[in-house]
């Protein structure tokens, strides 16, 4: 009996290392576009969480009286299951649809 091999997960994604460089010239360039605008996304993502958690926080919990609230739950859930911050950027960089400069390279 073999054991079965691992499930790729659908998270991961192989890419051709120059096309991030063709925007740019400049791979590590493109990577910090890149690294920015995960950062972005991850900050609004994690502010829409707080925001939408903090609807269910109520003024008088205490240690004791911790509950599960199966509406946060669902909510926690939604998020965990969306792509990755890292993933969101690298799609919108590769569609050029991230607005991006270098001024070092516009006085030349």
């Amino acid at each position: 009996m073999s054991t079965p091999k691992p499930a790729i997960p659908n998270t991961t994604v192989t890419r051709n290392v120059h096309d991030l460089d063709r925007s740019t010239d400049n791979i590590y360039e493109s990577l910090v576009i890149i690294a920015k605008r995960a950062n972005q996304i991850s900050n609004n993502m994690k502010e829409e969480l707080h925001g939408k958690l903090a609807e269910f926080a109520s003024s008088n919990d205490n240690l004791e009286e911790v509950f599960e609230n199966r509406e946060q739950i669902e909510i926690s859930k939604h998020y965990e299951r969306l792509p990755k911050p890292t993933l969101i950027a690298m799609d919108e960089f590769l569609n050029d649809k991230v607005y991006h400069r270098n001024p070092s390279k516009e006085q030349k």
